[in-house]
């Protein structure tokens, strides 16, 4: 079955992928020398070919989505909406 939604990835398993590759090789990879690591994993990921978001992985967001929306329905009935 064929979907037209975008296959995702999180970006901390692509960043953790590279840097036990680089570390097998004898290298000791290291984001930025102080600070949120955020912005450098950001541009290995772009560096990479990947377009990092700010979501994260979108199957755990919607999944998230999903569940508040069944928990609202639950606890404020089915008519109420958000």
């Amino acid at each position: 079955m064929a979907t037209d939604a975008a296959e995702t990835y999180n970006p901390w398993t692509i960043v953790n992928l590279v840097f036990t590759h680089l570390a097998e090789q004898g290298l000791h990879p290291v984001f930025g020398g102080e600070g949120h690591p955020g912005e450098p994993a950001a541009a290995l990921l772009r560096a990479l070919g990947i377009t990092p978001t700010v979501e994260g992985d979108a199957r755990v967001r919607n999944g998230v989505q999903n569940e508040l929306a069944e928990l609202r329905a639950r606890m404020l009935g089915a008519d109420e909406t958000p």
